[in-house]
């Protein structure tokens, strides 16, 4: 699963391995007051390409009693997220997983709770097909589901800036961009994710689901 180039993304590791996305930092407080009251009671959360571990490393201080499993393609950016989590006893080493290849829920789940954070726009149609799928098998049974990112209303970008953002990645790639989230919910209530859409500042979307429970 390879990802465009986008401006203003993390930069290489710091003195301390860390790397740091200032647009995750941006987000964070809105994606937690939302998140945080949906995760499980209990058990496991996985998070998908956690990048530098920013989102991550902010879940499980606010949720000691669950436990977090970080994870991403690029061995730079699990070391990254290691070193951020260092001295979190709740959350796991980052793993290698790429998220758009079939498989990955029978090596990583069960789960109880999983994280998709500004990623779909960063993968082609039949990607997010895969890693929709693989997370409706990787979750159990009432298990808890949010993903964040920018999203196409009806086909239409929202702002002006959006469009061009859309613009650019796929002129990068015709495969990636913006996806509408009316394909994402239809998708995923054939999953049987049960989708709800939350307003996001900067015209972003968190949809929550949970897995129903005679499960896939």
């Amino acid at each position: 699963m390879r990802r465009p180039v986008v401006s203003g993304a993390p930069g290489p590791a710091d003195g301390d391995g860390l790397m740091t996305s200032p647009a995750a930092e941006r987000n964070l407080g809105p994606i937690l007051d939302v998140a945080l009251p949906h995760l499980p009671a209990r058990g496991t959360v996985l998070e998908l390409a956690s990048g530098t571990g920013q989102h991550v490393a902010a879940f499980a201080a606010h949720r000691p009693d669950l436990i977090f499993q970080p994870s991403d393609i690029d061995p730079a950016r699990r070391a990254a997220t290691d070193a951020r989590c260092r001295g979190l006893p709740n959350v796991a080493a980052s793993v290698a997983l790429d998220a758009g290849e079939a498989g990955w829920a029978a090596l990583h789940g069960p789960v109880e709770g999983l994280i998709v954070v500004n990623l779909l726009h960063l993968i082609t149609d039949g990607t997010m097909a895969v890693l929709l799928d693989e997370a409706a098998r990787a979750l159990s049974p009432g298990g808890r589901l949010a993903i964040y990112g920018p999203f196409l209303r009806d086909g239409v970008a929202t702002s002006e800036g959006d469009a061009r953002f859309d613009a650019d990645l796929r002129a990068q790639d015709i495969g990636v961009g913006y996806k509408d989230i009316e394909v994402l919910t239809t998708v995923l209530g054939v999953l049987e994710l049960s989708p709800r859409i939350v307003e996001m500042p900067a015209n972003n979307l968190m949809v929550l689901g949970r897995k129903g429970t005679l499960g896939l």
